[in-house]
């Protein structure tokens, strides 16, 4: 991809050499025929050239992003996992519910 950039500049920095030394025209001229064949161009040349490796870029980034986010969590069910099962204040025992039984009314 930079010979293609290296060897279009050359040409236009000719371009540009070649107008500015010539006895009919001017540097204005070749400041001009620079910016317009060889600036601009190349600008949007090289932004659609590198586009594909933007995308690696990105897709690199997200791939690593979604590994660490991976690890977190598995360390995180890793922590949770080998917590003590009982190791709150209260004391254990059997579910929660009324200390005695209703008693039915006769009718």
């Amino acid at each position: 991809m930079y010979l293609i950039v290296i060897a279009w500049l050359y040409v236009v920095v000719l371009m540009a050499v070649a107008e500015a030394t010539s006895t009919t025209d001017s540097v204005l001229g070749a400041l001009i025929t620079f910016a317009l064949y060889g600036a601009l161009p190349l600008s949007i040349v090289i932004y659609i050239l590198g586009t594909p490796g933007r995308r690696r870029k990105i897709r690199a980034r997200e791939v690593q992003e979604r590994q660490m986010h991976e690890r977190t969590v598995a360390a995180q069910a890793a922590s949770q996992a080998s917590a003590q099962p009982d190791a709150g204040s209260h004391a254990p025992g059997a579910a929660a519910g009324p200390a005695t039984l209703p008693v039915r009314e006769e009718a």
